[in-house]
């Protein structure tokens, strides 16, 4: 008998397990992913998902940098070349270095691994098959962490050859000379950033006629056309209706304002978002049911409506994000051990690890205005940023949102050097519910990136010291 099973090894998964075990519960993991008969633990964003995506983002920068920043340094480089499969072998070292960590950390914490797939049969009893062997389990609490896939739209079959998903677009073995992504989120910026900076033609088709709504309105503008400027043809508006594979190309054919476009690309991307796994994860008679998406519903603990089984992650409303479902996993351990834990869910962090980055945290100006709530903002260009101009990255801006009567921080939005860093700095901040001018009075090393942050503070209240300050 276990206090807690938690199934899936993922951000959420893994978390939660370790931290029961430290709690004092007796505790074991159950992960279907394997490699020569053992669990493949770290789920999408150690094995396919976040950590090999960034290693090729740096692999790649590095490569822009050789090719067209260098010179401005006074270093010269001639003719730097590309090694594709020596890049796709770091970054596989660096995931096999991650996942054997977790193995050491489940030793160290006594979390009792388990191969197989799980399916839950009540609010006690898990059971568990591989290779055509079942294993009952019985616990005291279920944890369901089980992830989420990329989603597949019936007009782009994904074929894992020429029209891939984000896991294959992390496989190629050359630089595919032009390149198609449908979708303009998150995943299909960061991949269309790796292959346009080793030489892909890009094109983005993005269905929605706005770019990156849910960032601030501001920054998504500045981001569109830094975008364009470094080579990803973003195209807004577009409809796919078909992708079509042969021996040499795929053709894709769209709608975009009334017309009909065709476009040839040696390799397509689908990058549409993310569906969560719960296809078969439980019995009917285990009380368990998803919603029209397939999301399990839960309260803001991450309760479901079966006593005893909880879900978190990918698999439950709020962002995709292993940060989130992380914490959502501390969180329900915590309170399954009998401590009243709960999340600020209003201050998880969101970045778009591109070159400059984009991240922000809380509300826009969109969201407040929609809610009838009066703010005020303050910005700092890196332009203004000594630090910044030293480095070669002046390229965006830091923005800071108010309340206009309390002067309480709402939102944090940064592009460019070192965003999502910035934007953590002003998670804290609003953690401790810090006012702008807290935020002005703290004192920020010189020079670094992070006095954008200090000055867009200072300029809510027309306080900044290195711009002028707009009259509100």
């Amino acid at each position: 008998m276990y206090d807690v099973i938690v199934i899936g090894s993922g951000p959420a998964g893994y978390v939660a397990a370790i931290r029961a075990s430290q709690l004092g519960l007796k505790t074991a993991c159950v992960e279907k992913s394997f490699h020569n008969d053992s669990p493949q633990l770290g789920g999408t964003c150690l094995n396919i998902g976040c950590i090999p995506s960034k290693a090729l983002l740096d692999s790649s920068h590095r490569y822009a940098d050789a090719l067209h920043q260098f010179s401005d340094h006074g270093i010269k480089v001639q003719n730097p070349t590309i090694d594709i499969p020596k890049m796709m072998d770091r970054k596989n070292k660096i995931v096999a270095q991650l996942t054997g960590g977790i193995s050491s950390l489940f030793k160290a914490n006594n979390v009792t691994q388990i191969l197989g797939t799980a399916t839950i049969m009540g609010a006690n009893t898990v059971e568990v098959t591989y290779e055509g062997k079942t294993e009952t389990l019985e616990t005291l609490n279920i944890v369901i962490a089980s992830g989420s896939s990329p989603i597949d739209i019936p007009v782009a079959k994904v074929n894992h050859k020429n029209i891939v998903d984000s896991t294959g677009a992390l496989e190629f073995q050359a630089v595919p000379k032009t390149l198609g992504i449908i979708g303009a989120g998150i995943i299909g910026l960061e991949l269309g950033s790796v292959w346009a900076r080793l030489g892909s033609k890009v094109t983005i088709l993005e269905a929605l006629d706005d770019f990156l709504p849910m960032a601030d309105s501001k920054i998504s503008k500045e981001v569109l056309k830094e975008f364009n400027k470094q080579g990803l043809n973003i195209n807004l508006g577009c409809k796919v209706n078909a992708a079509k594979s042969n021996k040499k190309n795929v053709t894709v054919n769209y709608e975009n304002n009334g017309s009909e476009f065709e476009l040839n690309f040696e390799k397509l991307i689908v990058a549409v978002g993310r569906k969560p796994n719960t296809e078969n994860l439980f019995s009917k008679s285990s009380g368990l049911s998803v919603d029209e998406r397939g999301f399990i519903p839960v309260n803001n603990f991450c309760e479901t409506k079966v006593k005893n089984i909880w879900a978190i992650g990918d698999v439950v409303r709020g962002p995709m994000l292993a940060h989130k479902a992380s914490e959502e996993g501390i969180m329900v351990v915590e309170r399954i051990a009998g401590n009243q834990v709960e999340m600020e869910y209003a201050h998880v962090p969101s970045v778009i690890y591109t070159h400059p980055e984009v991240a922000w945290v809380g509300q826009n100006e969109k969201d407040l205005s929609d809610a009838g709530l009066e703010f005020k903002t303050g910005s700092f260009p890196f332009a203004a940023s000594g630090r910044a101009l030293a480095t070669g990255e002046s390229t965006g801006f830091v923005k800071v949102i108010a309340d206009k009567k309390t002067d309480t921080i709402l939102g944090v939005h940064a592009f460019g050097p070192s965003a999502a860093d910035i934007v953590q700095q002003g998670v804290v901040a609003m953690e401790f519910k810090a006012s702008a001018e807290d935020l002005g009075l703290t004192i920020f090393s010189h020079p670094t990136v992070s006095e954008a942050l200090h000055e867009a503070a200072m300029a809510v209240n027309e306080k900044a010291i290195h711009i002028g300050n707009i009259k509100k």
